[in-house]
């Protein structure tokens, strides 16, 4: 089943966005389209923007769908920075409902390593690479040798006896009015504890700092190459259309 162009979708904690992808070549055809995320994120105000952003392509092939939390063969078992309504919901059925399509849907930071590892800053890497997305949350993706290991949900680990997401992350940066400099050496004591865990050989960072990493890479200090995202902010929209291509051809082939 050769799927080239697939919808890729994209749900963060502050927006919802969505895109063409070219599958093979790994970007955009359209422009991205983005939907402010509803408050309170409950699965059905979230899923109303969803199909919305469907609408707005006039799509009706197959979509990926990128999601704050674990995601198990479809359902979800946590919602990071959503609505506790999403747990123990199977999503592929609810959003192929609401949309008529055939929806495939994993975890975001998954999609955008995937992205990345295939098209962007690990393309051909070999070794253990760990991606980290940093927004309202920190989204965590390990490879080994280009194999995934999916929902390592590391943004929750404890750092200063709180989850690490509350200390380190962009959203955190912004509360606190932190400097770049001062959220560097914050964001590089959770790079330590990363470290520690997985001993990577590449850590890759991804989500909306990526684009500033003239700001905060030279605070750090990691054994590991640390690297900023080449796709920034579309990484995650590429692969759920990536997770979604495969997905569809293991479903056909089964």
């Amino acid at each position: 089943m050769k799927l080239k162009k697939i919808l890729g979708i994209d749900i963060g904690g502050s927006g919802v966005k969505g895109a063409i992808v070219h599958t093979k070549k790994g970007g955009l055809i359209t422009e991205r389209y983005r939907i402010p995320t509803p408050q309170p994120p409950t699965y059905k105000a979230v899923t109303e923007v969803v199909a919305q952003i469907v609408e707005h392509f006039k799509w009706e092939g197959p979509i990926g769908v990128g999601f704050p939390g674990v995601i198990q063969q479809g359902v979800a078992r946590t919602a990071a920075n959503l609505d506790r309504s999403w747990i123990d919901k199977d999503l592929n059925r609810l959003f192929s409902k609401k949309t008529g399509c055939k929806v495939h849907v994993v975890n975001d930071a998954d999609a955008a390593g995937m992205a990345e590892m295939k098209f962007g800053s690990g393309k051909g890497f070999k070794g253990s690479a760990i991606l980290i997305t940093v927004g309202t949350g920190l989204g965590t993706v390990l490879f080994s040798n280009g194999k995934l290991m999916p929902n390592m949900e590391l943004g929750h680990v404890l750092l200063h006896n709180r989850d690490a997401e509350l200390y380190a992350s962009d959203a955190a940066r912004k509360a606190e009015n932190l400097s770049w400099e001062a959220w560097g050496k914050r964001f590089n004591e959770y790079l330590a504890l990363i470290e520690n865990l997985l001993w990577p050989d590449l850590i890759i960072i991804g989500g909306g700092v990526s684009k500033k990493d003239d700001k905060f890479l030279e605070h750090l200090d990691t054994r590991a190459k640390v690297v900023p995202a080449t796709l920034l902010n579309e990484a995650g929209i590429i692969g759920a259309a990536l997770a979604s291509k495969y997905l569809n051809k293991l479903s056909v082939e089964s």
